[in-house]
């Protein structure tokens, strides 16, 4: 199944990275800051139930 996240802040950045470590194939769309800094780092989480980028 293809995802498409749109809007990829705290929430949809969170769902669709767990989404992409479930092997699921994900689009991310991003703009301003949130887009500036993922395309430098790499889309980063922070979780309780482990971190991962």
């Amino acid at each position: 199944m293809k995802f498409a996240i749109f809007g990829t802040g705290g929430v949809g950045g969170y769902f669709g990275g767990r989404l992409v470590q479930a092997g699921e194939d994900v689009t991310f769309i991003a703009r301003g800051n949130h887009l500036s800094v993922i395309q430098q780092t790499g889309l980063s989480v922070e979780s309780i139930r482990g971190d991962f980028v």
